[in-house]
């Protein structure tokens, strides 16, 4: 008697293990978190979308527009630090899905994992959180992950990143990988050098071959070392151009490349069009004497095919000698 009555509280624990929202068993490797009903068929149809984010407080508009394109269904959240708190904020705080399932990376061999990639071709969408985009590169480059990731794109759903997530969904990555984030001042000294440490052949999202993504853009003065990172990409592919993304702001980009940016504070999306390619050499400042900059605004419309913006908020034609930046269009003060 004893014993069945053992038995019976032994599987009535192992069911609440099972059923717990928080992190559940998982492998060494990554740390498992759910909420919502994740077995719910998914009520719409999905659409490839991009949503490009800069960084910091999340604009819900977007997150809602970027719901809708995962038919209101299933999101994953994928990161390398923290827990399961962006899937409870977007699944009680912005709503509109059935679930959100996150999973915290420690490890390349979590990449390869059964669970983890079942869980990613389940996905209707995937949010790519912010924190240190060289473990991505460590855990991610090469692996099952990445190619599910890109397959997912592929079958019509959509993706986002923020911060670090946003950084490495461009053709060419800045992967920190020399253990830190390079500012302008350093990467216009010397674009040639160790510390730009730039990723290929990772992600292959739809329009973005050719892109250079960077994040926290106004508020981290970045654009001296987007414009860095484009003259050591030119080095190698001449059609390299950049996108940066303000904080607080998200690029939308729908299924046909048109895009509209969303934001908190009046921030902007940056466009950085070089023309040719500059001479680079390892120690050396960078000298590069035309760089177009447009900023696009959230009553400006943008092509990410053809790259043309309507109705910009500001743009100009800037320079760089002697690894100093000059001439660069000024955007207006953010709203606060």
């Amino acid at each position: 008697m004893a014993m069945k009555t053992l038995l019976r509280l032994w599987a009535t624990f192992a069911t609440l293990l099972l059923a717990a929202p928080a992190s559940a068993q998982a492998p060494a490797g990554y740390a498992y978190y759910e909420i919502g009903d994740v077995a719910a068929p998914t009520p719409a149809r999905t659409a490839q979308a991009l949503m490009l984010m800069g960084g910091g407080e999340w604009d819900r508009g977007a997150f809602r527009w970027f719901a809708e394109r995962a038919g209101h269904g299933h999101i994953v959240v994928l990161r390398a630090s923290g827990a399961g708190d962006a899937g409870e904020e977007i699944y009680r705080d912005i709503g509109g899905v059935l679930s959100v399932q996150t999973i915290v990376f420690s490890d390349r061999a979590a990449a390869s994992d059964p669970r983890v990639l079942a869980i990613l071709e389940h996905a209707d969408g995937i949010f790519l959180a912010g924190g240190d985009q060289a473990n991505y590169v460590r855990y991610w480059k090469g692996t099952p992950v990445a190619r599910l990731l890109n397959a997912h794109v592929r079958k019509g759903r959509p993706i986002a990143g923020t911060s670090a997530g946003l950084a490495i969904l461009g053709g060419t990555t800045y992967g920190a990988m020399d253990g830190g984030s390079i500012d302008s001042p350093t990467a216009l000294a010397d674009p040639a050098g160790p510390a730009v440490t730039l990723v290929t052949d990772f992600l292959h999202m739809p329009r973005l071959a050719h892109v250079v993504t960077d994040t926290h853009f106004n508020a981290r003065d970045r654009l001296g070392r987007l414009i860095a990172f484009l003259a050591a990409a030119r080095q190698k592919d001449a059609s390299a151009i950049g996108i940066g993304v303000d904080e607080e702001s998200a690029l939308c980009v729908e299924a046909d490349g048109t895009a509209k940016l969303r934001t908190r504070n009046g921030g902007f999306a940056w466009l950085v069009q070089p023309r040719g390619k500059p001479a680079l050499k390892p120690g050396r400042p960078l000298d590069w004497e035309k760089v177009r900059v447009t900023g696009i605004g959230p009553d400006s419309g943008f092509d990410l095919t053809s790259l043309r913006v309507t109705a910009p908020v500001f743009a100009g034609m800037a320079r760089v000698a002697g690894g100093r930046l000059f001439d660069a269009p000024k955007a207006p003060a953010l709203a606060r």
